[in-house]
């Protein structure tokens, strides 16, 4: 008897290996695929993800200090962001932000915007689920002049409707857009904010004066438990979003039948504790696998400073990079980079961003136990057409660093401001405390640890682009 439950206890726990029951029924699949899943579905929803940590927190928590407000409304503040500001990781401190989530279920909706300063630099950045930057407006792509731009879902098939300057299609029903609005000087706020006050979304019926059609249920969006990209709550909230795709991109197909046999995706409400113990370890593997495949291809494309603009961008610019300027296949990889170094970074045309996580030796930056410089030769600052800056970042948040000058980057607004070398060369100093007396001007605030820096360039002219500039050197001070 006890031979025969010892052969039964076997064949039990062979099927559990090959069918996993999962939340709704059985799951066909091994350890073995089911890590490989999760290895590849790790890196294909981590931007997905990250964004849904963003919507949560500023269109459905109404309880969260980075709440902005429902869907469709536009969402402005004439300040710049602080160490408060947690949502979003490597914020900007530069241009006064708009940020708002569209839901184009319904209908698409129709973006307003004044006519604008010719010197002032602005733009609308477009944003679907998977993170790409779909479409701009703004100074360098529709120019500075009024327009109402409409903005449509894959499942709108309408004509451009009379008094609309562009139609502005996503592949994606939900859309979050930025906007920043350059800050011509510390005098400038309240000028930002009369024109954010004339930014305007409206659903496109209400631009036309037409009857509005019916309105769609409210997703049932789940509560953001912090933390959950990196852990096996991951899971949950892919399935989650691959809901709101409702099907999946080019060349996807096969991987969501493969998600599909582990119970995520559309009409799945995936439960990881559901699923018997041998999967569950094996999809942690796998997405521990994942992470560290991040890791290590953030570790070697950031030695190239330019690799910003080769990771952000639309979907058909994603497809071209990958192949030119890595020889891989997939985006994936590309989208996660982006979405864990610098969530909603700019596509190229629109600004760059020369990373530095490690100084001129390639020792990573820490200010507890160095203090570093980084100088501009005389006429060797950044060429742009709008403006540029370096900011600091906590190496372990990606936030701000808080400092006793409530200074989180240098930028060319301070020019008249720096103390410059004798040759006319420009020397920033990057340590956590303060060099007191006249070098301050030059100080940026560093923690008292690990830490790194992005330089931004809006606008960048044609030698940012094609690399005849690149950025000095962070040196380690004696």
């Amino acid at each position: 008897m006890r031979k025969d439950m010892q052969r039964l206890g076997a064949v039990l726990v062979m099927v559990g290996f090959l069918f996993a029951c999962g939340p709704d029924g059985p799951v066909a699949v091994t350890p073995d695929e089911a890590e490989a899943t999760a290895r590849e579905a790790y890196v294909y929803g981590f931007p997905m993800v990250m964004g849904y940590k963003t919507l949560y927190a500023y269109t459905i928590d109404t309880s969260n200090p980075d709440y902005k407000g429902p869907f469709n409304e536009v969402s402005c503040a004439a300040r710049l962001f602080t160490p408060e500001d947690k949502a979003v990781v490597t914020p900007n401190a530069d241009t006064p932000y708009c940020m708002f989530w569209l839901d184009l279920r319904a209908e698409p909706q129709v973006l307003s915007v004044p006519e604008m300063e010719p010197e002032r630099f602005y733009h609308f950045q477009l944003v679907d689920l998977y993170t790409h930057n779909f479409a701009y407006v703004g100074t360098l792509t529709t120019g500075n002049g009024a327009g109402s731009f409409l903005i449509a879902g894959p499942d709108w098939t309408g004509e451009k409707p009379e008094g609309i300057t562009e139609v502005l299609s996503s592949e994606t029903s939900f859309v979050f857009v930025v906007t920043r609005t350059q800050l011509l000087g510390p005098d400038d706020l309240a000028r930002v904010e009369e024109i954010q006050a004339e930014y305007e979304v409206r659903p496109l019926s209400e631009f036309l004066g037409a009857e509005a059609p019916p309105a769609l249920p409210t997703p049932g969006f789940p509560i953001w438990e912090e933390g959950a990209q990196f852990d096996e709550r991951f899971f949950g909230y892919l399935d989650f979003m691959m809901s709101l795709l409702e099907e999946p991109g080019p060349g996807e197909e096969p991987l969501w039948e493969r998600l599909d046999r582990l119970g995520i995706g559309p009409g799945h409400d995936f439960d990881f504790a559901a699923l018997p113990p041998e999967i569950q370890e094996a999809m942690k593997v796998g997405k521990d696998a994942s992470f560290a495949d991040m890791e290590a291809f953030i570790a070697e494309t950031s030695k190239d400073p330019l690799s910003s603009g080769k990771v952000f961008g639309t979907r058909a610019f994603l497809n071209e990079s990958a192949t030119a300027n890595f020889k891989i296949d997939s985006i994936d990889i590309l989208r996660a980079t982006a979405a864990h170094m610098g969530l909603y970074g700019n596509s190229a045309a629109e600004a760059i961003y020369p990373t530095f996580l490690t100084d001129a030796d390639g020792h990573p930056l820490d200010a507890s136990a160095n203090r570093y410089t980084v100088t501009f030769a005389d006429g060797q600052f950044p060429p742009v057409e709008a403006f540029w800056s370096l900011t600091m970042y906590d190496g372990a948040t990606q936030l701000f660093v808080d400092n006793p000058v409530d200074r989180y980057l240098v930028n060319s607004t301070m020019m008249d401001d720096f103390r410059f070398n004798d040759d006319g060369s420009l020397t920033l100093l990057v340590q956590k405390d303060s060099p007191g007396g006249e070098m301050e001007s030059n100080w940026l605030p560093a923690p008292d640890g690990p830490f790194y820096m992005v330089m931004r360039l809006y606008g960048p002219e044609a030698d940012a682009l094609d690399g005849a500039w690149t950025p000095p050197p962070v040196i380690a001070a004696p």
